[in-house]
């Protein structure tokens, strides 16, 4: 199989237009993974599933994650005049800035004709807030279905061209995303039968008449 580099280059000469970067991986897994512009991900997909050398069958695991804005400092280089006579001197200038965040789904691709992968795809939204639609890949590999299903519930990534777009694990209602890093839990626990711990201590600031029933907002002699 190509080394990730070799595979990095076969791709950029087949899409020349494509977004195809090299992701470190300082884990002692040391995996190296794609990350692929969303505008190409579809092409990109159907020829490492049907390239005959690669032969990537398998999407084994789809993954969310949730990157936050953070600030980073740039070191600027510069030069200031030297005494009178005397050369430039260099400086260094740092400079804070804010990165935007944005959410990433990352697919686990495996051959199991070919007996070889994993390689790594990452794809990233524009943001974390309106631009958080990406290709599915569902199309590509089915066992992506139920696993989109599950980042569109717990990250807000919408996939265009999902067969099946819904929430999988928190009711149709619901309008938050649980996995999302701000996310904020809700104290009202109405829901729950036996309330005890925080959870009661919570379902009392909700429900002050709740007196160590089973029901909050009940009393003992309900």
């Amino acid at each position: 199989m190509d080394t990730p580099e070799q595979l990095r280059d076969r791709l950029l000469a087949r899409f020349p237009g494509a977004t195809v970067r090299l992701v470190p991986n300082g884990s002692p897994s040391a995996q190296v993974s794609f990350w692929i512009d969303a505008g190409h991900a579809l092409e990109i997909a159907r020829m490492l599933r049907d390239d005959p050398e690669l032969a990537l069958d398998q999407c084994s695991n789809v993954t969310g994650i949730d990157w936050r804005d953070r600030e980073v400092t740039d070191i600027i280089k510069e030069t200031q005049p030297g005494p009178p006579g005397a050369p430039s001197i260099p400086v260094e200038r740092k400079v804070k800035r804010i990165e935007p965040g944005y959410l990433e789904v990352v697919y686990h691709l495996y051959s199991v004709a070919r007996r070889q992968g994993p390689v790594i795809l990452r794809l990233r939204t524009g943001n974390r807030s309106d631009a958080v639609t990406l290709p599915s890949l569902t199309p590509i590999w089915r066992s992506c279905e139920f696993q989109e299903r599950e980042v569109f519930d717990l990250f807000g990534v919408i996939f265009s061209g999902h067969p099946d777009l819904r929430r999988i694990l928190m009711w149709d209602e619901y309008v938050d995303h649980p996995m999302r890093k701000d996310y904020v839990e809700p104290d009202d626990y109405e829901w729950e039968p036996t309330p005890h711990g925080e959870v009661l201590a919570k379902a009392k600031r909700h429900y002050p008449a709740y007196r160590g029933s089973g029901t909050p907002g009940m009393t003992n002699d309900e």
